[in-house]
């Protein structure tokens, strides 16, 4: 295989997927293992998307769908560094993706590069009010 032929094919990245919730519910598996052409979380979420039928419950569109109302009122000057993703790679209310334990937010967001063997977790936990 030449130089030239190797840079215009695209790495394939195997990693291990965890379910929680709802996502587990819709995918049928708590666990597996999940190959896709790239490396980085936006790849892997646009190639898993395109399988499973789980974006509209992760994803948020806009900044409405990421945020809720919460019970107390936040201070006035939040402690610590608080960043989001940008609009369209935001996860719904309550729901999150993680790489290795970390939510993608206090990572690169859909930027984070993945390794094979790393694990992804996809979660959207049932909520019951009383």
């Amino acid at each position: 295989m030449t130089t030239a032929t190797q840079s215009t094919e695209t790495a394939r990245t195997t990693v291990t997927v965890k379910c929680t919730g709802h996502v587990r519910t819709a995918v049928g598996e708590p666990e597996f293992s999940y190959a896709f052409e790239g490396d980085t979380l936006g790849e892997f979420l646009d190639d898993f998307f395109e399988s499973y039928d789980v974006e509209e419950m992760l994803v948020a569109e806009t900044e409405e769908e990421a945020s809720t109302d919460g019970w107390a009122d936040p201070p006035e000057e939040l402690p610590g560094t608080w960043e989001k993703n940008p609009e369209g790679e935001q996860t719904r209310t309550y729901a999150r993706v993680a790489v290795n334990g970390k939510f993608n937010e206090h990572l690169d967001g859909f930027d984070t590069e993945l390794d094979d063997g790393d694990r992804v977790a996809l979660i959207y936990p049932f909520i019951f009010c009383c």
